[in-house]
């Protein structure tokens, strides 16, 4: 049987508690506090739901409902509220006296009860600031809610009525509906929703803000805010929202003019800074249309007698620096910090000690571009037309930027990295020599015979034939790469040590030894030999030619014994790592977007790269990351003005000189 209730409009005045009301025990749920949101919602769209009442000694009480009746109560004592009195009549619904289901209506419609619907709370939050002069601060306060969350409401208040119309009938979704409030003016909403449905096409989210984009820019995008006081001044037009910050400026091609005079100015000041011959602009450094240009950098002059000084008080103040960023537990604020001082100073230092030569200025420039909310400067760079095409002085380069290889003078890698670095090289040597036990074998007994047969000095340095390991140092041992040290260990594992039981006399243990088969000989041999591996960077093809032609031939690519990790990657510049991404890696868009990142994200992308390749990359992105190393860790293909001195022993600086 269906119970129907008579419809009826009461006075606020004559309503009272119902008894029954499942809530009457909770009058906690009733503090002004936990109906504030009710209290707003009802003063600006009225009562959407009628109260169920049931008349009890000439009152109307509200069986359900209560939180409403308690709601406009508040409204008829609040004076600033205005149409709310204790005669203020208000639809009900009214419940038989005879009915014995009172307890379970009250209990059906709270727990039925649908909250607000999302386009009327919009609606409702656009109202109260629009007639009512509301702040998204009062609003929060009111609603007992976070500013926020308000002004995320607010963007979708204003959305045209048509667009807010296709989001209740189903048509669109509420997520597209909301992509409309990229832009405050409804008729551009309007023109771009009719546009986008013309033909009948499911209509997306990402398509409606694309086709915004076209319609102005936002004053709270990085170029909005950097180009809007000229903006305003010249007179272009604002499409103005409830919130300041997602106004939009409306004129793109005024905003993209102002945007290039102001870069094309900052490449100006930059050339006459440095002397270069020329300046240019571009709103987005577009790496394809840049691929014909070659690029210049700067060689190394002797400081005078004042530049010297501050050097030495820069090299100072790195050492202590460095120090204080290897502390584990340094905050990132304090971190970040310590490296934008690092950065400062190094940049200062290879000024003092850098400069380009008078011929690279003359047909050289610079271009300004904006990257991750900022002028960037790509300096140096030289025009197709103005490529020299035979080989140029130190520094110089007449191939494209897209094929050159990283500069000397852009990429110097610190003494204590360099260190490292070579360290980590020799592991790798040493692994690839355990896994060729024949070759090795053949390089070790050579070395021997030849060593002491031969006259003048010994044929390589990169190996001690005298029975001992060589140490190798490594300040950051257990953050490497372990591919080498696993390899090795493999290698160990598989060894013949059955001869080798100190038990036993020597000359039994050379017995056992001489009656291994030659393969294992080869294999004992290789294993000892990889572990007298010095140190190193790639070897001189002139002065280490033996070990220069070995090292292609068992280890032709470093990767498959060692692979670049975020504790390399986290003692990198934040430049070179983009530099690496960029024209490295051939990432060019990947490198851009960074660019606004922080070094710690930066830092995670390239581990996670290199740690295992994206399926988005393209062939040649595929193969730059698998291949590539620091320049002077690989052996094959290795220039020779980029090779280590043979001498026994170098000077460091000099070693880390020729290496970077």
């Amino acid at each position: 049987m269906t119970t129907s209730f008579a419809p009826l409009t009461v006075a606020i005045g004559d309503l009272v508690p119902h008894p029954a009301n499942v809530r009457s025990n909770a009058p906690e749920t009733y503090d002004p506090e936990n109906i504030a949101h009710l209290k707003a919602s009802i003063a600006v769209l009225g009562l959407l739901q009628p109260l169920l009442v049931q008349k009890l000694d000439g009152k109307y009480a509200v069986l359900a409902g209560g939180r409403r009746h308690a709601a406009l109560k508040e409204l008829v004592a609040d004076k600033v509220a205005k149409g709310f009195t204790a005669k203020t009549k208000i639809d009900c619904r009214l419940v038989p006296e005879d009915c014995d289901v009172t307890t379970a209506l009250s209990l059906a419609e709270n727990i039925t009860q649908a909250p607000m619907n999302a386009i009327d709370e919009f609606e409702a939050f656009a109202r109260m600031m629009g007639v009512d002069g509301q702040t998204p601060e009062t609003i929060a306060k009111t609603f007992g809610t976070t500013v926020a969350a308000v002004k995320g409401r607010l963007r979708y208040g204003l959305i045209h009525p048509d667009i807010r119309a296709a989001a209740r009938g189903k048509v669109i979704t509420l997520d597209t509906m909301k992509a409309f409030a990229e832009h405050p003016s409804q008729e551009a909403q309007r023109e771009v929703f009719e546009a986008l449905t013309k033909d009948g096409g499911y209509l997306q989210a990402y398509t409606v803000r694309q086709a915004l984009k076209s319609r102005g820019v936002q004053v709270s995008d990085d170029i909005g805010a950097f180009v809007r006081e000229d903006y305003e001044a010249r007179g272009g037009a604002v499409a103005a929202d409830l919130l300041e910050e997602h106004s939009v400026l409306e004129d793109a091609a005024l905003v993209e003019t102002i945007l290039l005079e102001k870069l094309g100015a900052a490449a100006e000041e930059a050339r006459i800074k440095l002397g270069f011959a020329w300046a240019d602009a571009m709103v987005r450094y577009d790496y394809a249309t840049m691929a014909d240009y070659g690029r210049v950098y700067p060689g190394p002059i002797e400081p005078d007698e004042a530049a010297q000084k501050r050097i030495d008080e820069i090299t100072a103040e790195l050492e202590k620096l460095q120090i204080e960023m290897e502390d584990e537990g340094l905050e990132d604020g304090a971190y970040n910090v310590l490296y934008e001082r690092v950065d400062a100073l190094e940049e200062e230092a290879r000024d003092l000690q850098e400069a380009y030569s008078t011929e690279d200025l003359a047909r050289s420039g610079v271009i300004a571009s904006w990257q991750g909310g900022q002028i960037t400067l790509h300096v140096g760079l030289v025009r197709p037309k103005d490529t020299v095409k035979e080989e140029g002085a130190r520094g110089s380069s007449a191939s494209p930027t897209a094929e050159e290889a990283p500069d000397a003078g852009e990429i110097s890698y610190p003494a204590s990295l360099a260190e490292d670095l070579k360290t980590e090289r020799a592991m790798a040597l040493g692994a690839a020599m355990a896994l060729h036990p024949e070759a090795t074998l053949d390089l070790t007994l050579f070395k021997l015979v030849s060593d002491v047969l031969a006259s003048g000095t010994s044929v390589t340095q990169a190996i001690k034939i005298d029975a001992r390991k060589e140490y190798r140092s490594h300040a950051k041992m257990d953050e490497i790469d372990e591919t080498s040290l696993e390899q090795v260990a493999a290698a160990h594992d598989v060894l013949d040590l059955s001869w080798l039981d100190d038990a036993r006399a020597p000359a039994d243990q050379f017995a056992a030894f001489r009656a291994l088969e030659t393969g294992e000989k080869a294999k004992l041999v290789a294993y000892a030999t990889a572990s007298t591996t010095q140190s190193c960077f790639a070897r001189d093809p002139r002065r280490d030619s033996l070990m220069h032609d070995f090292e292609i031939e068992i280890m032709p690519d470093i990767r498959a014994h060692w692979t670049p990790n975020a504790a390399l990657f986290n003692r990198f510049k934040k430049a070179w790592l983009l530099k690496i991404l960029g024209e490295d890696l051939g990432l060019a868009q990947e490198a851009v977007t960074l660019a606004s990142s922080s070094k710690k994200e930066i830092v995670a992308f390239c581990d996670k790269l290199f740690a295992e390749p994206f399926a988005t990359l393209t062939d040649a992105q595929r193969a730059a990351v698998a291949a590539w190393c620091p320049l002077m860790m690989q052996t094959a293909g290795v220039a020779f003005d980029e090779a280590e001195p043979a001498a026994e022993t170098p000077e460091p600086d000099s070693e880390i000189a020729q290496a970077a």
